[in-house]
């Protein structure tokens, strides 16, 4: 059995007794583990689809302290499962929005303010004097980040994740369990799991699987029920139905064993080759040889020997399209190499640059000239042609 996590307590006035009664009366929780509540201090990593439902139930619970970990601001994208943020916050820090809504929540609650996305340069002091983390990013980068933070501070991390209509549920905690890397020693090859952005997720999976580390958040503060330490939940949301995994420590861990090997924090965008958010990559990838920018491509779309592949699949192309576009998606791509004429040039695109460079790469690696357009169909569209939707 885990051991609540905040051992301190912190007394309630007559109006948070009144406005946590439904807790009070619940055998699990009640003035002790109001008290613990009130006295804990929580970072959330990330205010996003996860996130969402994290701040708000956990401020509604009456967690004392809530960490907001984002640089980002609210874009039209995320209100389908970002659901802490509304239509008159477009283009508002989502740290602001967020401690807006929590604040009309509850006034009681403590938001303290982490304007930054994590790095290995920062994330030991933001992390440090919390209780617990709860992750809610949608990267790997980050989540080893998180993970190896957590382990080295000596805190728990509440993992959750998402994708379509699956989700996956835990609690890393070396000190009573295993870590994030006991299960994953290893990220995946880049573009072999594609994200939310490139493939898509249901937006109240965001509620279905953050509302669940809520949950897993609270047990650990207060002691109530047994936390998911050592147990890994998989979510499939078409079945309505939860399969769990048993997941072992490992004795060779390089983060959480008896002799570990990763001591310090490292570069976890090398460490799982791909970029920590969406904002470095055009940043990292703007390669002159490599990409071609979306109103260059329109200078010579007519040119006979320049072809444009849409490499997204088949019901992305239902949504939008560039006129001219053939469509190869990016997984079939190797089979249909012979089907193309080798004295072309072709410029590559999908939603928004991932997939477009990985099948770049793939046709140079086959001798095609080739070239990725850099934002893909969605900056197409706002840079070249507006009738093009974005989505």
């Amino acid at each position: 059995m885990v051991r609540p996590v905040v051992d301190r307590r912190a007394p309630l006035s007559h109006e948070e007794i009144a406005r946590y009664s439904r807790h009070l009366i619940i055998p699990d929780v009640g003035m002790e583990g109001q008290e613990r509540l009130k006295a804990a201090k929580v970072l959330l990593v990330g205010t996003g689809g996860l996130g969402s439902p994290l701040a708000l139930y956990l401020a509604a619970a009456g967690v004392g302290t809530i960490g907001l970990v984002d640089d980002d601001v609210v874009d039209a994208s995320n209100l389908q499962r970002q659901i802490i943020h509304g239509t008159s916050d477009i283009g508002v820090h989502k740290i602001d929005s967020a401690r807006a809504s929590i604040r009309e929540i509850n006034p009681h609650v403590e938001v303290v303010e982490h304007r930054t996305f994590l790095t290995s340069e920062n994330a030991l002091d933001v992390l440090d004097g919390y209780d617990l983390v709860i992750d809610g990013t949608d990267n790997f980068p980050t989540r080893y980040l998180v993970n190896d933070a957590c382990v080295l501070l000596g805190i728990p991390n509440v993992y959750g994740s998402i994708f379509r209509f699956e989700g996956q549920l835990s609690v890393f905690y070396a000190k009573e369990g295993p870590c994030y890397r006991c299960m994953f020693p290893e990220p995946p090859p880049p573009g072999m799991v594609p994200n939310c952005a490139e493939g898509g997720v249901l937006g109240i999976m965001a509620g279905h699987i953050g509302t669940a580390q809520g949950i897993e958040g609270i047990k650990l503060i207060t002691g109530a029920g047994e936390p998911m330490v050592g147990r890994l939940g998989l979510y499939d949301a078409l079945a309505q139905e939860w399969t769990y995994v048993k997941v072992n420590k490992d004795p060779s861990c390089p983060v959480c064993s008896d002799d570990p090997t990763v001591t310090e924090l490292i570069d976890y965008e090398e460490f799982c080759g791909m970029p920590a958010h969406d904002g470095v990559v055009e940043a990292d990838r703007s390669l002159a040889d490599l990409e071609i920018l979306p109103t260059e491509y329109a200078e010579i779309a007519d040119k006979p020997d320049v072809e444009l592949l849409d490499v997204r699949e088949e019901h992305e192309y239902e949504i939008n399209r560039i006129p001219g576009a053939v469509l190869i998606p990016k997984d079939t791509l190797a089979g249909k190499l012979a089907d193309l004429d080798p004295t072309k040039e072709y410029v590559v695109h999908c939603k928004s640059g991932q997939r477009s460079l990985e099948s770049t790469e793939l046709l140079r690696g086959a001798g095609f000239k080739a070239r990725s357009m850099r934002g893909g169909i969605n900056a197409y569209a706002r840079q070249v042609d507006d009738s093009i939707p974005v989505y």
